[in-house]
This record gives structure tokens, sequence and C-alpha cells, in this order.
């Protein structure tokens, strides 16, 4: 919520003293002092008015993995080892993720504590790029090329794609990238042509892409400059779109 507001909440603090305290730079989010009451605070925020905690923010968690092959991406599954079992964090730390991949997909995932940083990556609207790398069964047919910038037709969901760019390395080796999300896309809009994808990886969403230094399996902590790239795109579209 606003700042103002959130100050507001408090007993001793009346709408007069919220705006002068603020004035007088008493107030500090996260360290830093604030001065405009329609600053946002959140969950993951630290508070305090001069040596006063008003808030102690549990602090905020961004991790990039690469996701191996054969590896869940879910928080508990009864068969398969899940993404959070590669992680060395406490247990108690209570990491979703920002989007998914299929059990025989690799590449970079992204987990977080922050559901609103998430939902601003992930949301249908947010339209952020996600670039694979793909090896097909055979040849890929230069057609793809034009049918996947017009978009393909999901009978399923009663939908057509969102244009995709597809550029071809290898007679069989393509990199791809989506503006949204759907079911098994991929392999989908490549079983269009009878074309069957025997490898998926995923280099890139946004302006984020997979740390070449991290192996299957290994994870490191998001940078601000990463966290915030990433979430000032998201949001950014998802309200351009609303509009």
């Amino acid at each position: 919520m606003r700042l103002d507001r959130f100050l507001g909440n408090f007993d001793h603090l009346n709408r007069q003293a919220v705006r002068q305290h603020l004035a007088c730079g008493r107030v500090r989010v996260d360290g830093q002092v604030t001065r405009d009451g329609r600053a946002e605070v959140r969950t993951f925020s630290r508070v305090e008015l001069d040596e006063q905690l008003l808030q102690d923010g549990p602090g905020a968690r961004y991790y990039m993995l690469h996701k191996p092959v054969g590896v869940v991406s879910a928080t508990t599954h009864a068969e398969h080892r899940t993404v959070l079992d590669l992680l060395d964090e406490p247990a108690a730390l209570p990491l979703h993720l920002a989007g998914r991949l299929d059990l025989n997909t690799s590449g970079l995932l992204l987990l977080t504590n922050d559901g609103h940083w998430s939902r601003s990556i992930s949301a249908p609207g947010s339209r952020q790029p996600k670039v694979y790398r793909v090896d097909t069964e055979i040849d890929i047919d230069p057609a793809c090329v034009e049918v996947f910038a017009t978009g393909l037709y999901f009978a399923f969901e009663d939908l057509t794609t969102l244009p995709a760019e597809l550029e071809i390395l290898a007679p069989r080796h393509a990199r791809l990238t989506l503006y949204e999300g759907r079911y098994h896309q991929v392999k989908r809009m490549f079983g269009h042509f009878q074309n069957k994808v025997i490898g998926l990886h995923r280099e890139r969403i946004g302006s984020l892409a997979l740390d070449p230094a991290l192996a299957p399996g290994q994870y490191r902590t998001l940078t601000p400059d990463e966290v915030q790239a990433l979430g000032a795109v998201g949001v950014s579209l998802t309200a351009a779109g609303s509009r």
C-alpha cells in the first residue's frame, strides 16, 4: 500500500503527523529516507520512523536456476525431484516459481518469495519475451518462420498464438522467441509441421539470460539491477495492455 496510508494505520499517527514526519525526512523505507507518501510499502519492506521499527519485512529473495532435464517445476511432487530440492536454502523460505518449464525442458527458471514481482513477469499481459533453443527430429521446414510469425490456431483453447520469431540455425536446430506461455506451446507449434521437438532449452526471459557459469542444477541470487529490469518491464507492459 502507499506509505502515507501505511503510516496512518498506526493509532499514534494522524494525517497531519504523517505529513510532517515525511516532510522532515524522519521516515526510512529499506534504509532510505522517503518523503513521498505515494511510495509503495510491500510485505518485504523495512519501515522505520526515527529509531522506531514499524515493519521488519522478512526480505525478498530472487534466484536464477539452471533447471536440468528430469526435474519437475513444482514445489512438491510424489515421484520426481523438484526444483526446490536443488536449492540449499532454509526450508521455511516460501519460494515459488515465476513461470515453469516442462519435465524434459532445461534452462532458465526464476524462483522468488515475492508474489508481486513474479506476477508482473508471468501474467498473460506481461508479454515478456522468452527465448528457447530447439532441437528437432527432422529438418525444420522454412515455412515455419512465416507461419510462426503470423500465429498458429490452437483448437483446444480456441485461440491463435501471438506472433513468434523463429531463427533457423541449422537444419534441425533453431532459436524461438515467444511472447506468451501456452501448454506445451513449442512442441505443438512444431507438431503442426509433423516435426517432433527432441530438445528444448530456455536461454532468456526478457533482458535476463541464463548465466553461462551455472551448470545444470546450480543457481545464484539475482542482482538488484536484474530484479528491477525484469519487474519494471513486466509492470510496464501489463499496464499498457490493460488500457
